[in-house]
């Protein structure tokens, strides 16, 4: 019985850099990841999926600046100030 390859949401490949293109399947014993978008393929022992995660948009660090200074937002009537 085949077993099912599965896209990993999020992955980037670590050779094209193309996103949402990683699949990862089982086979005896041995994680296999690839890219459909390039020749990239990966085997790992299934223990050492666990300690080598695969890059992802969620844990990929952020490209813009995260100690942007941030300044809060004032939400204003559209009516106008209130008078009473």
């Amino acid at each position: 019985m085949a077993t099912p390859k599965r896209f990993i949401a999020g992955a980037i490949c670590p050779r094209c850099a193309a996103m949402d293109r990683i699949r990862t399947w089982e086979q005896q014993g041995v994680l296999y990841r690839e890219c459909v978008a390039c020749d990239f393929l990966e085997q790992l022992p299934v223990e050492e999926q666990a300690t080598d995660p695969i890059e992802t948009r969620v844990t990929r660090p952020r490209e813009d600046s995260p100690n942007e200074d941030f300044q809060p937002v004032r939400i204003l009537d559209p009516k106008g100030p209130t008078r009473h």
